[in-house]
């Protein structure tokens, strides 16, 4: 049997790889950053080319790490920043343009016309969707509308779209796959939840031909194998997701009720509902988690725009700490945040205000704030946008989590995940592989070629490593978010 999984994990601010064992434990890793371009404020571009060079050396850089022959790898799963968009060129495989990231606001405008005319019930009931500029369908549209030509090259049939995860598969395969999966197509406001089709009528409202659009199929399954060219032999893809979906299989979290928050660039927290789609009415998402062994798997979730990318932002924009790992030894510091609090919103609110034009905010300034204490508020504002997303989770599913699985890179981050623990009341397990979105790409690849048998070796696989228990008082507790709650209004509606 292979040895291994190869798992390609393409995140929102680099590209990793990482080989697993059967244990589901890392044996090689590569990670590579790439360029953010902000062309004006509140929009977000990247480089498709940046994109799939970065990812294909990290993935040959992994099993180099891993001392592993390609030849001992039993599968690929591809995981990937969700609802990001790119249109390339059928013949050559070229993108149009730059990609529109997910976090970009530059169809704000679009949104709130589809919402003056009536039409967001119309996309919610059908995608669990809110009317947003963070999906990908009004993405299409407006690159559609604003290179001139290209509608008419979609429409004669030149034109693809996909998601990360499609335009990775298109390159691996050589071209000759267009697919993608349940996960990632319920996050296009195009893609209807409940026949598990492309919607026509949802393609029509947002003048979306269906020809430039891909296959969609279950996460778990084969979509093609990989040009022998980039690897020395064609090896099967067999697993995609997107990368919130992906974490939240890779926390083994099967049962209905089971909830992760993955800390990345944006903080996502999904509760798994089970085999029935929930509707939320506290402005959380409906999304389909996967597609495994001929069922799918509904979630709730709220996703939070800014989490980790809000140190980086400490870093890159304010210079206030060189690396990011930094800032949990500034935040120590200072006992508290002496009454600092920052909202992130750069790029407006996601769950559950969904606000796009609220800005970022720093409250509470005096002439005795230092470094530490701007450091500690941003290290806070993660959890306490964490809590907002789970009070409304917990409200639409009626139902109190008595624990939370963590993942991601900030979770690494001690202070946070006890702040955490002590903002909601309840245990924070953070396991001992933490980079579970790109191991959930790898058991669904794995899965699919019978590498690892049933879920059940999966939650065999998951360990402890390293409990956080809640320890504030409840006045406290309440006193501090009751602020948060303040501060937040206070971002809202700034920008026109």
């Amino acid at each position: 049997m292979a040895r291994s999984v190869l798992a390609l994990d393409q995140g929102t601010t680099s590209s990793r790889a990482i080989v697993f064992g059967y244990d589901g434990r890392p044996t090689g890793l590569a990670q590579q950053e790439f360029p953010q371009i902000y062309p004006q404020s509140g929009h977000v571009e990247h480089d498709p080319e940046a994109i799939w060079n970065s990812q294909l050396d990290c993935a040959r850089r992994a099993l180099a790490d891993a001392k592993t022959a390609a030849g001992d790898i039993a599968a690929i799963g591809i995981t990937n920043q969700r609802e990001t968009t790119i249109l390339w060129d059928r013949t050559s495989g070229k993108p149009v343009a730059n990609a529109i990231v997910w976090q970009s606001r530059i169809t704000t405008s679009l949104c709130e016309h589809l919402k003056a005319n009536g039409l967001e019930a119309t996309f919610r009931d059908k995608t669990g969707l809110v009317l947003d500029p963070y999906f990908s369908g009004t993405k299409i549209k407006y690159l559609l509308d604003a290179i001139p030509g290209l509608r008419a090259r979609a429409a004669r049939g030149e034109i693809l779209f996909g998601t990360v995860d499609s335009f990775l598969l298109w390159r691996l395969t050589g071209g000759k796959v267009h697919a993608t999966d349940y996960s990632n197509a319920s996050r296009t406001l195009l893609f209807n939840i409940h026949t598990l089709e492309w919607d026509d009528e949802l393609l029509r409202l947002l003048d979306v031909p269906r020809n430039i659009l891909p296959k969609v199929q279950p996460s778990s399954g084969s979509f093609g194998t990989t040009d022998p060219a980039l690897f020395g032999v064609a090896l099967p893809i067999t697993g995609i997701a997107g990368d919130q979906q992906a974490a939240t299989f890779g926390q083994a979290c099967f049962a209905p009720g089971s909830a992760k928050n993955t800390y990345g660039t944006g903080c996502f927290l999904l509760l798994n509902t089970g085999t029935q789609p929930v509707v939320s009415n506290n402005g959380l998402l409906t999304t389909i988690g996967w597609g495994v062994g001929g069922k799918v798997t509904y979630c709730l979730e709220g996703a939070v725009f800014v989490g980790g990318a809000v140190v980086q932002w400490l870093r890159d924009g304010l210079g206030l700490i060189g690396a990011a790992p930094e800032v949990e030894e500034l935040a120590l510091r200072v006992p508290d945040s002496d009454g600092v609090f920052f909202v992130p919103a750069f790029v407006g609110l996601g769950a559950p205000h969904w606000n796009p034009t609220a800005r970022g905010t720093i409250i509470g300034l005096t002439r005795g704030t230092q470094r530490g204490h701007i450091a500690r508020a941003a290290v806070e504002a993660i959890a306490y946008q964490t809590r907002d997303v789970l009070d409304a989770m917990q409200r639409d599913a009626g139902l109190t989590l008595n624990h939370l699985k963590v993942d991601g890179g900030a979770s690494r981050n001690d202070l946070l995940m006890q702040f955490q623990a002590d903002l909601l009341g309840v245990p924070v397990r953070r396991p001992v592989v933490s980079e579970t979105t790109a191991l959930g790409a790898a058991y669904l690849a794995g899965l699919a070629v019978g590498y690892w048998t049933d879920p059940g070796d999966i939650v065999r696989n998951w360990a402890l490593e390293r409990e956080f228990l809640p320890g504030a008082a409840l006045a406290d507790r309440e006193h501090r978010y009751e602020r948060w709650q303040r501060a937040v209004e206070r971002s809202k509606n700034w920008a026109e």
